[in-house]
């Protein structure tokens, strides 16, 4: 039988401005831990530290841009866009123009605090 999704749980996020992550699928939200879902709306500004996450993370960009820095660089994720982190790489996002970015994140296995390894804040 089909599981439903009736409504996300609202996750606190790491950064230096306050960020909306909504859960659909995920650990803590359908108790699902080989892959999660949630809806991201980060504020113009915001950045979280660095991470290098036992996951892969898929992220697909609905509104505005997704920096993605890593350690040889940066990317810009526009709407329309999607970028892949992967496991075990250094990765650090943020949200530089004023407008913010609206995105859904993907993780496989399922996003955990003590498999994201974040950079000391």
């Amino acid at each position: 039988m089909p599981t439903l999704i009736a409504h996300p749980t609202v996750i606190e996020a790491a950064g230096n401005k306050p960020k909306l992550i909504r859960e659909y699928v995920g650990r803590v939200n359908s108790r699902t831990p080989g892959v999660s879902v949630a809806h991201m709306t980060s504020p113009g500004g915001w950045i979280e530290p660095g991470q290098t996450p036992d996951f892969e993370e898929y992220t697909l960009v609905l509104r505005g841009m997704l920096r993605v820095t890593w350690r040889e660089g940066t990317l810009d994720v526009h709407a329309g866009q999607a970028v892949i982190a992967h496991q075990n790489e250094w990765v650090q996002y943020s949200t530089p123009e004023p407008e913010g970015a609206e995105y859904v994140a993907v993780c496989v296995p399922a996003f955990a605090p003590d498999i994201v390894h974040r950079d000391s804040e």
